[in-house]
């Protein structure tokens, strides 16, 4: 995921919009804002740009990119006819202006529109409540809506209650069908009991190729290199990441947990955490020792290193970098693997578990790109 820094911009209120009513003929139109076209963004772009043709001869789905938001300025299609193939390098780009660009996203006709956040902006997560109380769908890997103030996250589901679609599959563990397939065991009358994994494709990565022929510093180089960490690596070392996860798995199943209530182990030592981000990645080479001992620590019990992250329905979370036995599932990952695993009253004895690559912008940008597909599907068709 990327990190975009939205400049903070006056509220202009978007008048409530009545949703299209369904037809019987006809195709159906689309009209989809990106904001945030960073590593995740840009991939989204071009998987939306090839799908288009497809899409719209095998599915009668037109996909109509109206526009794109980064950190200072915006691009729209009314300004670039071709923003999809070029949006960087168009000829005309106006400030940024969140409210603006919604605005021109949703038009004045009724048509369906959706918004997708592939910034890491807390400011743009708290627009979701209004945007879609005003009838914009919003699909997201944004974290911070579904791991914020949890009055933010109730506000954003009651706003939800007009019709407008708000989904976010791509917070948890990428392209994975974490979210949806906790949705269904739930909404099919099954009870969570637990949910324990490995949530960071990064930080698995890192634990299956720490074997100790290679310093960790230059394994965390290598992964930065290839895009598996967030830009300040730190965010995926410290838990934190994971621990959003938790908090977003807990409050799909009904349960109020915050931030904060999750105990997490950080990776990082307080001697790098208040690093600028440039001197910190020059003084990696302090993460070799301490994690040299507890790979030995890990050798020396028969087992292996991962990182885990643990939630029970008592509210009890944690994630911390654990010893695990070589005969445990999660000791059988491969690469940037993540493993969730749910222990429902259905699922009790055996639970049931969803694995696959889970870090990288292009699976990302599948998994944000299939959750508009869902909302698509959905959609009426417009005559």
């Amino acid at each position: 995921m990327i990190t975009c820094a939205i400049e903070q911009v006056p509220h202009h209120p978007l008048p409530p919009l009545a949703m299209p009513r369904a037809g019987t003929t006809g195709r159906r139109t689309l009209a989809v804002g990106v904001i945030g076209p960073g590593r995740v963004g840009s991939a989204l772009l071009e998987q939306l740009r090839t799908a288009q043709p497809r899409l719209a001869r095998d599915h009668a789905l037109e996909l109509k990119l109206c526009g794109v938001v980064a950190s200072r300025r915006m691009w729209l299609d009314c300004d670039d006819a071709e923003l999809n193939g070029r949006h960087a390098g168009a000829q005309t780009w106006r400030p940024n202006d969140l409210d603006a660009f919604a605005a021109h996203v949703r038009g004045n006709d009724d048509r369906h529109a959706l918004l997708i956040d592939c910034s890491a902006s807390d400011t743009v997560a708290a627009h979701y409540p209004r945007w879609l109380a005003a009838g914009l769908h919003v699909v997201t890997p944004n974290k911070l809506a579904g791991s914020g103030p949890l009055e933010r996250w109730r506000a954003i589901r009651a706003a939800c209650a007009g019709g407008a679609r708000f989904r976010y599959e791509a917070t948890v563990c990428a392209g994975l069908p974490v979210v949806q397939t906790l949705r269904d065991l739930l909404d099919t009358g099954d009870e969570l009991l637990a949910v324990d994994g490995m949530f960071s494709g990064t930080l698995a990565w890192l634990c299956n190729r720490h074997d100790g022929s290679q310093p960790f510093s230059a394994l965390l180089r290598e992964a930065h290199a290839l895009g598996y960490t967030e830009p300040d690596p730190r965010e995926d070392l410290s838990g934190l990441d994971v621990a959003r996860k938790l908090v977003i798995l807990a409050r799909e199943a009904g349960w109020p947990l915050s931030l904060e209530q999750v105990a997490v182990e950080s990776l990082v030592p307080p001697t790098l955490a208040a690093l600028p981000p440039g001197e910190f990645m020059q003084r990696l080479d302090e993460l070799d020792a301490p994690l040299a001992a507890k790979l030995a620590a890990a050798r020396a019990e028969g087992g292996v290193l991962r990182h885990v992250a643990s939630l029970d329905r008592h509210g009890r979370a944690s994630v911390k970098l654990a010893v695990l036995p070589a005969t445990h599932a999660f000791a059988h990952s491969r690469l940037t693997d993540n493993v969730v695993q749910f222990t429902t009253r259905r699922y009790c004895d055996n639970p049931l578990q969803v694995q696959g690559p889970g870090a990288g912008p292009e699976v990302t940008a599948a998994g944000v790109f299939a959750d508009l597909l869902r909302i698509a599907e959905s959609l009426g068709v417009q005559a």
